[in-house]
């Protein structure tokens, strides 16, 4: 039979936005104070995750929020030629500002504001929900760059991201600003269709980890946007019901899943043990109960 059409609506609706900007703004104006330590370099405070994508459900509260410095930068260097690596370690000047007195003194501006309501996490710094604000991470990071070509300071290429640090100290790398405009792209050339889709996936996620027919965390909402991000624009479209048909039947049919692209077209979709990507069987394992959930409502 599938789920309604009528179902699919509601799950296509926006959550509220209200409280998540009010929020974000308090959070931006703190990073931004005057007392801040790092006040007077160079840095840029934006919106990331599902209500900066206006993917955002009404199950989803968390805002999510990036500090990147630009006076420092970290950089990948795997596609460079050995003489253009040499002409970067050249042209390289070490940063005195290191990325550990970084993070700590983004923790005490915002320990300044929102006290014990503060705690670092794994990755983002998390700022629990009190009264109309909501629960939001903050991710303290630093410019990165996939240097593409290296001659001089003059004479270079690369795609900048962001990259932090976790608690072990591993690096990650992800690219926020193209994941955003690469989404918003996609919902333009799908004649506004995209988006509603990615928020009927992510409601279908909710249900089935409350039904207990999923374990929570298999499906992040980063990973559901660029599982429908691959799939192509022709097949969205007509009703929510012919969109979500034709868009699973490709996932599991017409794609070549070794191929799928995050949203960001940096790093491939799906793969085993990257932490830049879903874990296959994780998304293999959400792909076949939205399915089954889909047959038999």
């Amino acid at each position: 039979m599938g789920i309604p059409e009528s179902q699919l609506e509601t799950w296509s609706h926006q959550g509220s936005i209200a409280q998540s900007a009010a929020t974000y703004h308090a959070i931006k104006s703190t990073l931004e104070s005057p007392d801040a330590n790092y006040h007077g370099k160079n840095y840029k405070v934006f919106l990331q995750g599902s209500y900066g994508n206006d993917t955002n459900i009404y199950s989803e509260s968390d805002v999510d929020v990036v500090i990147r410095l630009d006076d420092v930068y970290y950089s990948d260097l795997t596609l460079l030629s050995p003489e253009e690596k040499a002409a970067y370690d050249q042209a390289r000047v070490p940063a005195s500002y290191l990325y550990e007195q970084y993070k700590a003194d983004v923790v005490q501006t915002l320990t300044n504001r929102f006290g014990s309501d503060v705690k670092v996490g794994d990755k983002a710094i998390a700022i629990a929900s009190n009264g109309s604000r909501r629960k939001a991470d903050v991710i303290a990071a630093m410019q990165y760059r996939r240097y593409r070509k290296f001659n001089s300071n003059y004479d270079m290429q690369y795609d900048q991201g962001i990259c932090f640090f976790n608690a072990a100290g591993e690096r990650i790398a992800n690219y926020p600003k193209q994941h955003s405009e690469n989404l918003t792209r996609k919902h333009q050339s799908c004649n506004q269709w995209f988006k509603p889709m990615v928020r009927i996936l992510k409601n279908l996620r909710s249900k089935l980890v409350e039904d207990g027919k999923l374990k929570s965390g298999i499906a992040p909402s980063y990973y559901l946007e660029g599982l429908l991000y691959n799939v192509p624009k022709e097949k969205f479209g007509s009703s929510y019901v012919e969109s979500f048909v034709a868009a699973m039947n490709w996932i599991q049919q017409g794609a070549d899943k070794s191929k799928l692209v995050c949203a960001n077209e940096q790093y491939y979709l799906l793969r085993t043990g990257k932490p830049t990507s879903w874990e296959s069987i994780d998304a293999e394992t959400f792909i076949n109960a939205a399915i089954k959930l889909w047959n038999t409502w």
